[in-house]
């Protein structure tokens, strides 16, 4: 292994314990205060995020409106890893900017701004997929990525399941149906919209909602990021470890 495989490895190895750590107190009562928040929310909210989240997953699992960028062949851990950095830093940027454009307008454009988001971090997934060599013409590509947006944001409990299924991607991709419909969409956009609402939920705020997008979409852009780059990096690694090994 080259230096920086193994600094990749370590990074991984601290990454891999946080997504199998037990849900801490915090993180229960956090998610009993967000069901309170849940239900005081109006529904008109409610309704435009689930709708979003709705429509978001179809498009991926159906669609081609993301199959923009070829698998990129050839290129080295570091390589790919830069590159992805690269995107990454774009994609923040512009969730930053949508973030404080929506946030000014109003509550209109607040919620806006619940899909728009979306729809720039489902390109940012499928761009790092590319990068990392995987055709996400496949289907089962599609549910990986799926899997890395509910690793950045769900629950602990909901992640170390998750996890377990990314981790165990080789084996857990020839058990998955055929039938691309019973994919548990369902499930998909509650954990989301559970995970996120506290945050937004500010933006919907006069006169501080500009802010609040910038730095919220921002960061939330940089998690989705990270967790991706950790989730091919994870399987990259695997995979040509099992090559070297044959």
């Amino acid at each position: 292994m080259t230096p920086y495989e193994i600094a990749v490895r370590n990074e991984l190895t601290r990454w891999q314990q946080a997504m199998q750590r037990p849900p801490s107190a915090f993180g229960k009562l956090s998610t009993r205060l967000q069901r309170r928040i849940n239900r005081i929310i109006p529904d008109q909210v409610h309704n435009v995020v689930t709708a979003a989240i709705k429509q978001m997953t179809r498009a991926v699992l159906f669609g081609a409106e993301f199959l923009t960028r070829q698998p990129a062949e050839g290129m080295t851990l570091t390589e790919r890893d830069a590159a992805v950095a690269s995107r990454i830093n774009f994609y923040r940027k512009a969730g930053a900017a949508e973030g404080g454009v929506t946030g000014a307008g109003g509550f209109v454009l607040a919620l806006a701004d619940f899909p728009l988001l979306l729809s720039l971090k489902m390109k940012l997934l499928f761009e790092i997929a590319a990068l990392y060599g995987y055709s996400v013409s496949d289907y089962r590509e599609r549910v990986f990525i799926l899997y890395v947006f509910q690793l950045a944001f769900s629950s602990q409990e909901r992640r170390q399941e998750v996890y377990r299924h990314v981790a165990d991607w080789a084996e857990h991709s020839r058990r998955l149906p055929n039938d691309i419909n019973q994919f548990d969409w369902l499930t998909f956009q509650q954990q989301y919209r559970d995970y996120i609402d506290l945050a937004k939920m500010a933006q919907l705020i006069p006169g501080i909602g500009a802010a609040v997008g910038i730095v919220v979409n921002y960061r939330l852009m940089s998690q989705l990021g990270r967790t991706a780059m950790n989730a091919y990096r994870m399987r990259w690694l695997a995979e040509e470890q099992a090559l070297l090994s044959k």
